[in-house]
């Protein structure tokens, strides 16, 4: 699943030409060719609207149209079992590396700060 969505990313820079390389179409044909039609056929809809078809996740946002997410949905991206697409606007999400780790560690720091702390009992030395 992971690899799909690079392809995806990939295939949107270069569409964009957030990244200039040559002979890009026949790079872009060779990304298209392994994208599913599905896929594909939603992400064109999405791109011809003037739309990305796939954006990153960041805190818990979709950065398309800027709207909290489901746990539910990040925890996938995270286990990479899943394409996700936003509820609202529709388009394809990713978890980019550093926004995982950062999504990791404040999930840590989380599961601490929810630990109740340990009472000593009443009467015992420090």
């Amino acid at each position: 699943m992971k690899e799909l969505l690079q392809t995806l990313v990939e295939l949107q820079a270069l569409e964009l030409g957030e990244v200039k390389i040559k002979n890009a179409e026949v790079t872009i044909a060779r990304l298209r060719k392994k994208i599913p039609p599905q896929v594909l056929g939603h992400y064109d809809r999405l791109m011809a609207r003037g739309k990305k078809g796939i954006v990153p996740v960041r805190n818990q946002t979709c950065t398309g149209c800027h709207l909290r997410l489901p746990i539910a949905v990040v925890m996938t991206l995270v286990h990479g079992t899943d394409l996700q697409l936003c509820d609202s606007c529709g388009r394809y999400l990713y978890l980019p590396e550093d926004a995982l780790a950062e999504f990791l560690s404040q999930s840590a720091q989380a599961k601490t700060k929810d630990k109740p702390e340990k009472k000593k009992p009443s009467g015992s030395p420090d």
